[in-house]
């Protein structure tokens, strides 16, 4: 007792804010269940693994902790069955599910000699006492985030809703094709549902997201509400809403109607949609469902290293199928685990492992590959027999921590909410190149990463290039090139007639198309015609002949395919298609040739001449109104071109407050110069860290788009002012970006398939097929068994590997 005494010092009580961990190892799998317990540490109140705790010791010297230990209780076979008195399952009061209980035991363990002091016990010091029984009582950090996650979507009726006004100024919104009405970007935009503007939304800390752009418009307009695009639905109830006055997702309860103001209406889709196509959708999402995930197949379980299942954290499917792949590559295989032991990560780790992505990834890699959580799990309770006897099919290892490391950054990913496993794959990416630093050593993203060179020709002959860096190839899926038009056509004879006779189609007789992969690929490739394109070498608006190349190919090559549309009248649309996905392709013909000989590129910059040509045009409309109210022409004009001719509100908000400006009646031909810029887009680039002047170059160069000039600017790290270098000019040689890229031959072998049921990304179920030791596997959640029937052509993201022999 004199050593714990001793110690106490390194004993705290803990406090409503901290954070404790008491319910599994921060460096591995390891729960209270498990043979050696869990050691929670009485000073940080982290947890470990009995195999792991002495490495905590040493490294912060904290001897003192509490030693949790969970064991199995042997259940009478005539248990008698509890009455329920709430209509639910596995919760107090609700019917037995017949899980497993558990007795908990309690010491007090001194390291590194492992002295033990039974808890409860009145000899030990009342300090000890005190701080073992608040970590008992207190909610676990694993639980309570957890439960932050869920409660966060219980979403609150917004108080601005009922009686939002509406700005009748002749907007309508396309579905598709938005960009802010602001900047360049056509993501993470915003509708406000007071004006109809579209803007992006706000800025991450580290420099992603948008640009502010729609919180600033509501700072200058105080419009409340607005509605994220790409989240409107037939469920209306998942669309995006946010009230920047409550600063919350909040519930639009009349977002049908504010949603029609402005052209979007769902009540046609409410009427037919639910009809007739609504069940033929129901079939086809039964069929996706039973053979994606081989329903009813007598499928073989596989336990072992490499063949550890991922526990559903609720809907958490998006993460488990794309992190099973991800792991099944060698250069994640090896960065953080053959490469990597657990203890030196921990070594490495701040004082918080749990808050440590390169911590949580070794520990995942870990849980995942070693095998060491690849065994059934035990039965629940069905009689005395019931504590020793397990079925195949394995729990699956919780990635709780990992899941909260990587959402830190991301609050759709922090959510209970599915989510898009494309958007989470390339997060997942940027994450894991920002922790390596971007080392061409250590970071094992760069196998993902891939030049992109379109190349731009002009009428004249000569030609320019764009360059950009990517970790995916997104393909359009070409209908019409569809091999099986005959077995379509007489497919939709059949629908009509059923229809006609008020006849269901049987899943049976449904026709899908099936188009080739190599179509995908080939209409990638193909010339698109730019309508508009100022040729700097004809001094005139023309129209130009995009392709599109690789300047290298990647160890891993991952295609996605765009089968989530919305048609007109804001339908959205799942495209019913098989892909036929060959198990090995060669996309040698898609590399870039760059600049050939013989050829020219167009001349830099654009004459002063021609800048007049180029300057924004003023809306007559939104000019003749203003007018109508008494404005001055040359002013109304100036209103709308600064307001990006958004509407008539925007104008007159900007005239009232540019009255007075020095240059307000200097003509608009006068008002701009080529080497004129947009200084909030400058102002972008500052905040990101980067020179004014060089912020300025880039934007010149890649036509005030900021994502283009960010990338200018890392793809040009020695550019300076006096350079006069333009992206869309410049020769084909590789950037330092592209000649650190891994690459190599053009042929590729398939190895994984993260597959999608439902009629969004953002619900419905994924499950990942890869193939392992020459055999497909599926990983659909914790279950992880040989497959039958891998289904290739219903992949929405293929991976491939490059073959180098």
């Amino acid at each position: 007792m004199e050593l714990l005494r001793s110690n106490l010092s390194r004993v705290r009580i803990p406090e409503p804010t901290n954070r404790i961990y008491k319910h599994e190892c921060c460096v591995s799998f390891e729960t209270p269940r498990a043979e050696g317990g869990l050691f929670v540490d009485m000073t940080t109140f982290l947890a470990f693994g009995k195999d792991y705790v002495n490495w905590n010791y040493e490294k912060t010297g904290n001897p003192v902790y509490l030693h949790i230990k969970q064991t199995r209780k042997v259940v009478p076979e005539d248990r008698p069955s509890k009455k329920p008195t709430l209509l639910a399952i596995g919760v107090e009061g609700g019917f037995d599910n017949n899980e497993p209980q558990y007795e908990e035991t309690h010491n007090i363990v001194i390291l590194p000699d492992y002295v033990t002091f039974p808890f409860p016990s009145v000899e030990l010091p009342e300090k000890v006492r005190l701080a073992v029984d608040a970590i008992i009582m207190a909610e676990g950090a694993e639980r309570k985030e957890q439960l932050a996650a869920w409660t966060a979507d219980k979403k609150q009726v917004s108080a601005y809703a009922m009686n939002l006004p509406q700005i009748d100024n002749g907007v309508i919104v396309p579905p598709s094709g938005w960009k802010c009405a602001k900047c360049d970007k056509k993501d993470n935009l915003w509708l406000n549902l007071t004006d109809g503007m579209i803007l992006c939304g706000r800025k991450n800390f580290d420099g992603t997201g948008g640009n502010n752009h729609a919180i600033e418009h509501y700072k200058e307009t105080s419009y409340p509400l607005a509605v994220k695009l790409g989240t409107i639905t037939a469920d209306l109830e998942a669309a995006d809403v946010f009230s920047y006055p409550e600063d919350d997702s909040v519930v639009d309860p009349l977002l049908a109607q504010h949603l029609a103001f402005f052209g979007i209406d769902f009540s046609a889709l409410q009427k037919t949609e639910m009809t007739t196509a609504e069940k033929e959708l129901d079939q086809n999402t039964n069929f996706d469902w039973n053979r994606i995930q081989e329903s009813g197949q007598d499928s073989e379980l596989i336990h072992g290293p490499g063949y550890t299942g991922l526990a559903n954290l609720g809907n958490s499917c998006y993460m488990a199928a794309t992190m099973q792949v991800v792991f099944s590559t060698r250069s994640f295989n090896s960065r953080y685990y053959t490469n990597q032991s657990l203890k030196m990560a921990f070594e490495m780790a701040p004082a918080d492992p749990t808050v440590d992505l390169n911590m949580q990834l070794t520990k995942l890699a870990h849980g995942m590959l070693s095998g060491k959580y690849s065994v059934p799990a035990p039965e629940k309770d069905d009689g005395e027999s019931a504590a020793i006897s397990t079925t195949n099919k394995q729990e699956g290892i919780p990635p709780r921590m990992f899941k909260a490391v990587i959402a830190a950054s991301h609050p759709e990913f922090s959510s209970m909410r599915q989510q898009d496993a494309l958007e989470f794959f390339l997060h997942f990416l940027d994450q894991v190149e920002r922790v390596n630093g971007g080392s061409s050593v250590l970071d094992p993203s760069r196998s993902f990463k891939f030049g992109i060179e379109e190349r731009i020709l002009c009428p004249s002959g000569k030609v320019g290039f764009n360059k950009r860096l990517d970790y995916i190839l997104s393909l359009n899926i070409p209908l019409h090139e569809a091999t099986n038009k005959e077995e379509l056509e007489a497919f939709h004879k059949l629908k009509a007639e059923k229809i006609s006779e008020g006849k269901d189609v049987s899943s049976d007789e449904i026709v899908r198309p099936r188009v080739p992969l190599a179509a995908c690929l080939a209409n990638y490739s193909a010339p698109e015609e730019i309508q508009d394109y100022y040729s700097t070498a004809l001094k005139a608006k023309t129209t130009a002949l995009k392709t599109a190349g690789l300047t290298s190919f990647p160890d891993y090559l991952v295609l996605h395919m765009r089968k989530f549309v919305l048609e007109e009248g804001w339908v959205p649309k799942k495209l019913d298609v098989y892909i036929d996905v060959p198990d090995i392709i060669d996309i040698s013909y898609m590399r870039s040739k760059g600049l050939q000989p013989g050829e020219e590129l167009l001349p830099d910059g654009v004459p002063e001449a021609e800048v007049e040509s180029n300057n924004p045009v003023a809306n007559e409309d939104i000019v003749a109104q203003l007018v109508s109210m008494g404005f001055n022409h040359l002013h109304c004009q100036k209103a709308a071109i600064n307001t990006s001719n958004a509407g008539v509100e925007e104008a007159m908000n900007w005239l009232l407050a540019h009255m007075d400006d020095p240059d307000i009646d200097v003509p608009v031909s006068q008002g701009a110069h080529g080497n004129e810029v947009d200084q909030s887009k400058v102002d972008t680039l500052l905040s990101f860290g980067f020179q004014e002047e060089i912020a300025r170059k880039a934007l010149k160069a890649s036509g005030g788009d900021i994502e283009k000039a960010t990338d200018w600017i890392f793809n040009n790290p020695d550019a300076s002012v006096s350079s006069d270098m333009d992206t869309s000019t410049s020769s084909s040689k590789p950037t330092p970006d592209d000649t650190e890229l891994p690459d190599g031959r053009g042929r590729y072998g398939l190895f994984g398939i993260v597959s999608h049921m439902g009629t969004s990304t953002h619900c419905g179920h994924y499950v990942a097929h890869v193939l392992k030791d020459g055999r497909w596997v599926i990983f659909n959640d914790n279950k992880v068994a040989a497959s039958i029937n891998p289904p290739k052509d219903m992949g929405y993201l293929y991976f491939f590997e490059r073959l180098d022999s």
